[in-house]
């Protein structure tokens, strides 16, 4: 009694141990990690690429760090790519470097060094040991931006890091850094001031102590760039970078301020270096002696086109006087650098090119890194395999349409604008030919029509916006024009666009004033007074770019960038800018009131990207604000309720980046969505709280948010990861403590669509060399928490935790008679003692819980899935899974497959056996269950909209489809009848030969007759069995005559349309049906006869096999 009594205790323990802590906690992200966002792409254009590294022992496996979308690793030469870099902080990559003797060692440095106005930041240096699998972060925080890292050749823990420093203020953590003890502990080896950072590091392949290093003075404002200063110069060291000479006009360097400077070092002939200069006359210097002395043998106005974006030198491996100059395109020279030709012109790969990466082993491998991702050469560069795999977009902003599916519309960072869908009805996902490009250029603010989604808006850099008619193909120009030809008109890189959401022809337009037009942007009324602050000093972008003049209109300041008119009151319009206004209008643009006052804590003149006008109330509206341009980490996040008179602060310290982007539920007020550079946030109480979307999304920039108004899903612009998709966020409407409590909580079913999945056009085996982004799940999608003790956590570590806590608990429960831990090992071993151990436990688990679903086995837990149609009748059960929280499951619309025989478990097998039957539409009950509790919910199924097909016309095609299903069922029930008396024959046949053996040892008697009746009969089971079906491992193609492949044929044909049934198909089935009862005929015969006679005689043997079947009626 004692040990039952300590038994429970300890069960109760065990218990208590592994519920789920949310019990007492608010609601925990990690929970709902079952609610998984889905990338779409495109990586039709991808993004921009800073690094690219090989490993050269095995180029198969190549590193790609993306400006702003991670770090991404391909084993199979470029093929495809897998990230590795999505749980870090950061997604901003600059450097990378692999330590070749063992290639799995890589170190990378966060944040680019391309220093244009879009780029992210990042945190300092990272290493791997394991090629990717972990990562350890190893400080130089305040870096911001590593353009290169140096690994030892022959030591892993000496390593140098470049690194550019802040980009829009001075700080003092820039320059070369050195750590001798693999990151532990660094040492600033090299630095003049802290304006000025490292641009490139590279060390000598035939002497590890010897280095080159290049130091660049640049500062960036948001109206004005800088390169040069007395910063800027070219360095070596010949002691590993303990001290460093600079290189002077006495050593061969351009005369006056200099700015960036590319370096390069002849593989082959270490002797000879290339150095690109930036200067008041920019040139290519070559060194024969290993950098004692320098000679400009280049100095054409277009060696250095543009080097603040890139001064960045390769040379191929095999010959010292191919030389790489790698700018807008890149040019090749094949004598020291005199003379370039154009190798890679704009027309031939995506212009702008920032990294390269030759084969050591081969010099006409190339992979190269561009503003539009990434492209490989096998031939010295003639021709080109762009890399469609990478889905890298840069998106500014995201918007929508109503069609089924809904498409997604938006324009990337030099990537122009695109539409494409959410998800196909296609096969094969979403791939990269179903997105159409809608304007070129640097793509911003991108819309439809709201009526018309075949015409839209697409704005590019400097407020060039066209409407695009995707009937035609125009591209029509709508710019607006200056009303006064003395105010010059300004736009900004990123100018604000906004549809009217009470005119499908108007639009909105921000320069420094806002724009409204009627007429779809033929013509156009200025409707505000310039609402920046208008200051001269801030609108001086022609100059703008320091030594090399660089006015792209990057730097265009004083504009307006964020425009929100209200959707409940037409005459209310918001309006941001570049420069920290915000204001108001309540009269449709006739007066405008100035609120950015009323902001408390913001900077001053601080950036304004985004407004979002609520819509339940049009005083309410929400306003993000960016100051990273100062250095100003800080995320800005605001509310006001009265037209901005006051402000509520959102931002708590759970964010993690400054803000860029935010979305209001258009049905829950309290549900929020904020993207910041480091990520996508959620709030389910109105902004008192925030946490991280990991959930199938990565660290990365998320520049905008709209929820879907009809499928309540959120389309989510990434900035570095193109486009995702959150699926149906109704359940985090009604998301709460309480909800995650429950041990299961079933949430509402949005309707299931129907339709018919046509073949994508193009090829239909495009093998993996294509990225294809997710389609949402076909059917109807299955929302359920679960909390419930001993099911696998979410997260990995938690999950080990709980794995760790269980088998403690368990190691306490096993006890001996006299109470004391027995040790596992002294179990006895016996059958009956494991039985009887067994048995115990079985006993001693929670109510509903099995072998195959107890936590801790190999199978992982599972809830049992059940679909009733309207008169209760159960058509179809499967399985769902099992975690602690938010799991989702879909149906997809099919009632139980019909019962087929049993084949193969291979590819092959799974391939040939058929799914049940798509339900007419109506309204379905779903049933889930879980260790004995129990949840329902209703779903309704809706026709494909593209047929009119009668109901009734569908219900007719379906009672045919069942009817078939039927004779398929009693064709298998016969096939399996002639398998089981074909087994039981194998065991007579097996007996009778035993006993004739002893038999004949014994006094030299025949073989039984009984053993050849049976092999008799066994044939005569077998002919009929080959016209019932082809059994497997059936030798050769055989002609499709069985039963079986004529049932088969009636029910695809009748499942490829909505149809109901064909004539043809019907008269299909009819013969197949005849054809069976003819079977079937002859079968029951067989058993009639010569099975009746051959059971009677075995039985006189006391062979107790063979049962008297019944005849099987068709």
């Amino acid at each position: 009694m004692q040990k039952s009594r300590t038994a429970v205790l300890l069960l109760s323990l065990l218990h208590l141990l592994l519920l789920p802590v949310v019990l007492h906690a608010q609601v925990d992200p990690e929970l709902l990690a079952g609610m998984k966002a889905r990338s779409i792409g495109p990586a039709a254009m991808s993004g921009r690429v800073a690094a690219i590294e090989a490993v050269e022992s095995n180029p198969n496996i190549v590193y790609v760090g993306a400006a702003t979308g991670g770090l991404w690793k391909s084993t199979n030469a470029a093929l495809s790519f897998t990230p590795i870099f999505d749980d870090q902080p950061v997604a901003a990559i600059g450097a990378i470097a692999i330590f070749q003797p063992s290639p799995d060692i890589v170190w990378v440095g966060t944040g680019e060094g391309n220093v244009r106005n879009s780029v992210s930041v990042g945190n300092g240096v990272y290493r791997t040991l394991d090629g990717g699998k972990t990562w350890q972060h190893l400080g130089l925080d305040k870096t911001e931006r590593i353009p290169r890292i140096v690994v030892h050749p022959r030591d892993p823990n000496v390593a140098w890091v470049a690194a550019l420093g802040q980009e829009w203020s001075p700080n003092a953590d820039r320059g070369v850094f050195k750590t001798v003890d693999g990151g532990k502990s660094w040492r600033k080896v090299l630095f003049v001031n802290d304006r000025t950072g490292a641009a490139d590091l590279v060390i000598d392949p035939s002497n590890p102590n010897k280095l080159f290093a290049s130091m660049w003075e640049y500062r960036r404002w948001p109206w004005y760039f800088n390169s040069g200063g007395p910063g800027s110069g070219l360095y070596v060291s010949y002691d590993g970078g303990e001290t460093w000479k600079r290189y002077t006009e006495d050593d061969g360097m351009p005369k006056g301020v200099l700015g960036r400077i590319g370096v390069a070092i002849a593989r082959s002939n270490p002797s000879i270096v290339y150095a690109l200069v930036e200067a008041d006359k920019s040139a290519l210097l070559r060194s024969d002696d290993g950098g004692r002395k320098w000679t400009a043998v280049n100095t054409e106005t277009d060696i250095a086109n543009r080097p603040f974006y890139y001064t960045f030198l390769r040379v191929d491996p095999q010959d010292a006087n191919r030389v790489y100059n790698i700018y807008s395109v890149i040019s090749v020279s094949n004598d020291g650098g005199r003379t370039f030709k154009t190798l890679v012109p704009y027309s031939k790969v995506h212009p702008d090119h920032h990294a390269m990466w030759i084969d050591p082993n081969d010099g006409g491998h190339i992979l190269e890194g561009n503003d539009g991702g990434v492209s490989e050469s096998r031939d010295r560069g003639t021709s080109w395999r762009f890399v469609a795999s990478l889905p890298l977009g840069q998106y500014y902003h995201i918007a929508v349409d109503n069609e089924m599916p809904y498409n997604i519309y938006g324009g990337m960072q030099d990537n122009g604008s695109w539409k494409g869908p959410n998800t196909t009805w296609e096969t094969a996902g979403v791939r990269n030919w179903d997105w159409q490009e809608i304007g070129f250029g640097d793509g911003f603010g991108t819309a439809p029509i709201p009526t018309d989604p075949m015409v839209g808006y697409a704005m590019s850099q400097e407020g060039h916006i066209v409407r695009w008619n995707l009937r035609t193909g125009e591209r029509k120009d709508i710019r607006p024009a200056p009303l006064d030809p003395n105010t010059p008109i300004r736009f900004n890189w990123n100018a604000a666009i906004a549809v009217d959401p009470f005119d499908p022809n108007g639009v909105y337009f921000g320069s420094q004033y806002v724009h409204h037009s009627s007429d779809r942007g033929e013509t156009w009324k200025t409707i505000s007074p310039d609402l920046t602050t208008n200051r001269k000093e801030w609108q001086q972008q022609d100059k703008s770019g320091g030594l090399t003049l660089d006015a792209s209109g990057a730097e265009n300041f004083t504009t307006i960038i964020a425009l929100a008119p209200s959707p409940v009151d037409r005459n209310v319009v918001w309006a941001g800018t570049d420069d920290g206004r915000v204001q108001v209008t309540r009269d449709g643009g006739a007066h405008w009131t100035s609120v950015e006052a009323n902001l408390k804590g913001v900077p001053a003149n601080t950036w304004v990207p985004e407004i979002k006008a609520s819509t339940y109330d049009a005083g309410t509206a929400f306003i993000v604000l960016d100051d990273h341009r100062r250095s100003n980490w800080t995320p800005y996040v605001f509310r006001t309720n009265d037209y901005g008179k006051t402000w509520t602060s959102l931002a708590t310290k759970d964010l993690w980046g400054y803000a860029l982007s935010i979305e209001q539920d258009p049905v829950d007020a309290d549900l929020l969505f904020l993207g910041t550079e480091f990520g996508l946030w959620t709030s389910l109480d109105g902004g008192k709280s925030w946490s991280k979307w990991k959930h199938g999304f990565p660290t990365v920039s998320v520049q905008g948010l709209k929820i879907h108004p009809r499928d309540h899903d959120l389309a989510i612009a990434t900035h570095g990861r193109a486009a995702y998709i959150l699926d149906d966020i109704r359940p985090l409407r009604t998301m709460s403590k309480a909800v995650l409590a429950e041990p299961l909580h079933f949430f509402s079913v949005p309707d299931a669509q129907q339709y018919t999945v046509r073949q994508k056009e193009g090829s239909r085996f495009v093998g993996d060399s294509e990225f294809r982004g997710e389609n949402e799940p076909y059917g109807a999608l299955l929302t359920y928490s679960l909390n419930v003790a001993g099911i696998p956590h979410p997260t990995e570590e938690r999950e080990r935790e709980r794995k760790e806590k269980e088998r403690d608990a368990a190691r306490q429960a096993i006890v001996t008679d006299e109470g004391v831990p027995q040790v596992v090992s002294d179990v006895p071993k016996e059958p009956e003692a494991q039985k009887a151990k067994q048995e115990q436990k079985e006993a001693q688990k929670p109510q509903g819980q099995t072998q195959a679903t107890r936590a801790g086995d190999d199978k992982p837990p599972q809830v049992d899935i059940e679909v009733a149609d309207a008169a209760g009748k159960v058509i179809r059960k499967f399985k769902g899974p099992a975690i602690l929280g938010v799991n989702r499951a879909s149906w997809d619309l099919t009632r139980d497959a019909f019962k087929q025989p049993k084949r193969g478990e291979g590819e092959e097998e799974s391939f040939r056996r058929r799914g049940g039957p798509e339900v007419v539409p109506g309204v379905y009950t779903v049933t889930i269950r879980f260790r004995g509790n129990e949840a329902k919910q209703q779903v309704t199924v809706v026709a494909d909209p593209r047929e009119t097909i009668a109901q009734s016309v569908r219900q007719a095609k379906y009672d045919a489809i069942v009817r078939a299903g039927a004779l398929q069922e009693t064709a298998t029930a016969a096939v399996e009848r002639i398998q089981k008396t074909r087994a039981d024959l194998d065991a007579i046949t097996a007996k009778l030969k035993k006993d004739d053996d002893r038999d004949a040892a014994a006094t030299n008697a025949p073989p039984d007759p009984l053993t050849k009746q049976a092999t008799e009969l066994k044939a005569k089971l077998d002919a009929i069995e080959r016209r019932l079906w082809t059994p497997p491992k059936t030798k050769g193609l055989v002609a499709e005559n069985d039963v079986l492949s004529r049932i088969g044929y009636p029910i695809n044909a009748m499942q490829s349309s909505w149809d109901a049934p064909t004539p043809a198909q019907l008269t299909y089935l009819a013969n197949a049906e005849l054809l069976l009862r003819s079977v079937l005929a002859d079968l029951n015969q067989l058993y009639a006869s010569d099975v009746a006679q051959f059971r009677d005689a075995v039985r006189k043997q006391n062979v107790v096999l063979l049962p008297d079947y019944e005849p099987i009626q068709p």
